[in-house]
């Protein structure tokens, strides 16, 4: 077979990535040869291809679903937000420019051409691509300049399935007003419904069900029961919650407490930590949070100054000097392991010149105007490592510092830029090990827990959810012929 389909939200976070992976798995399974694809996507939560291009890390995970290699062309346009107002253009893989919402229009033709052509190509070499569009595609205020929705849908004849997530409550005003407030000819392409996240009786639901359809004339093409897939990548802090603990693997607890700060990047790293029995992972915002943390974490940040000025307004940054101080670990991560740092030399980020770092680490920082892009291979604590790295900030420890990974160790303190190191079972369990006995803590690491074959499971696990709940005869007539024609058009305010 040949053929696509777009799978939008009515909002945010409401399950489009994880139903597109699910789909994904469900059709490798199958045999079909699929690919992932979002044409825009604004995410501090990225990924490095083997070739050394940036992309979300959602279509990373998705990729992993459909058993392939993640390239580019899986998510041509990457936005990462250094502010309220300004974003880093990803195109590519590479950094385009920084833009406000103003200048961004100045790309769009471009970015949209850059897109359809990435669209294209994945379809040549691919029997089904599965597109997630970004937000709603019921922005209405956005609609002349979408790439990644609606626009893109009319420019790829993509038929388009709309997900509402009925566990935050009104997903048929939901469907039913994202459906009104398109256009006759954007309405057209929009073929079915998927409910996400039910819980409770199936009898219940089916009048909604049944006014939806007779509404609107379209099919709900399923109801996704709610189920704890963790693990799933996120693609941004919305749906950032802490990491869902296995059950105790003997001894006690290891209490780890990341620090969720305003422009927290690259956060799945602490999942693969999490992932160990035992292993209770939580974000915090102030100071108390950490009391009781066996080890505090600094995560990646896009705008590493100014999350380092949030983090001395709440008074962390003491907090964290009093544990390195009384020797109870810290650990921080690209940006985060910046900010441990002595110095921090920045005029390309923030502009900020030269600023006073955490001093924790005998390490100095200079930002360049290129940013590093690379899959790194180690070896720590006797085991190997394999990672990828995003920073702008270049990190220069002093010649006799401990080395830790790329970065440096100093007593209970550590930093490195390295992103996914924890993924590594048996690196993260010799560190877990180091952590536990600077924090007196009887824990001891499972010692046959692989990361990879939990996130297949999960993987599994969501193809499993498609499989059951979805109506996938349907949705693989819609990717291979497209919507079906003369599918009403819904005005606003129908309903009464």
């Amino acid at each position: 077979m040949r053929g696509a389909l777009l799978v939008a939200g009515t909002t945010s976070d409401a399950g489009k990535s994880v139903i597109t992976a699910g789909l994904c798995r469900w059709l490798a399974r199958r045999g079909v040869r699929v690919a992932p694809f979002k044409a825009q996507n604004m995410s501090l939560n990225s990924f490095v291809t083997a070739d050394g291009a940036e992309i979300g890390r959602a279509q990373a995970m998705q990729a992993a679903a459909a058993g392939i290699e993640p390239s580019a062309d899986m998510n041509p346009i990457l936005l990462k937000p250094g502010s309220d107002r300004r974003s880093q253009v990803v195109v590519l893989g590479k950094p385009l420019a920084d833009v406000d919402a103003v200048g961004y229009g100045a790309y769009r033709d471009r970015l949209r051409a850059i897109a359809l052509e990435s669209l294209g190509r994945l379809r040549a070499e691919y029997d089904v691509v599965v597109c997630e569009g970004a937000g709603s595609p019921a922005e209405i205020n956005l609609r002349a300049g979408d790439i990644a929705n609606m626009g893109l849908a009319r420019a790829a004849g993509l038929p388009v399935l709309v997900v509402g997530d009925i566990d935050r409550g009104g997903v048929f005003a939901s469907l039913f007003g994202t459906l009104a407030l398109l256009s006759a000819e954007d309405q057209a392409l929009v073929a079915g419904f998927v409910i996400n996240k039910f819980r409770g009786a199936p009898e219940l639901l089916e009048p909604g069900l049944d006014m939806l359809r007779s509404l609107t004339g379209r099919p709900v093409l399923g109801v996704l029961p709610w189920a704890d897939v963790p693990g799933m990548d996120v693609e941004d802090s919305l749906g950032l919650a802490d990491p869902v603990a296995l059950a105790p693997y003997g001894g006690q607890t290891l209490r780890v407490a990341v620090v969720r700060l305003p422009r927290v990047s690259n956060f799945t790293d602490v999942d693969a930590l999490a992932s160990e029995p035992g292993v209770v992972v939580r974000y915090v915002t102030s100071p108390g949070e950490l009391d009781d943390a066996d080890l505090a974490v600094l995560p990646g940040s896009r705008a590493t100054v100014s999350d380092l000025a949030w983090l001395r307004g709440r008074g962390l940054d003491l907090a964290i000097a009093e544990r390195a101080k009384a020797g109870r670990p810290v650990l921080g991560v690209c940006g985060g392991y910046q900010m441990l740092a002595r110095t921090i030399r920045d005029e390309v980020e923030s502009g900020a010149g030269l600023v006073e770092g955490l001093g924790l680490l005998p390490a100095d920082v200079e930002f360049a105007r290129e940013k590093t892009l690379a899959r790194p291979e180690g070896v720590a604590y006797g085991r190997p490592v394999a990672a990828y790295e995003i920073h702008h900030g270049l990190v220069t420890r002093d010649p006799g510092a401990e080395p830790f990974l790329d970065g440096c160790r100093e007593g209970s303190v550590w930093g490195t830029t390295w992103h996914g190191a924890f993924e590594n079972d048996g690196f993260r369990r010799a560190f877990l090990r180091e952590v536990a006995a600077l924090a007196g803590r009887d824990f001891t690491p499972a010692p046959d827990v692989s990361f990879r074959a939990l996130r297949e499971a999960r993987l599994d696990a969501l193809a499993d959810l498609v499989e059951r709940h979805l109506d996938t005869a349907a949705i693989l007539r819609l990717a291979e012929s497209g919507p079906p024609p003369g599918l009403p058009f819904v005005p606003p305010g129908a309903p009464a």
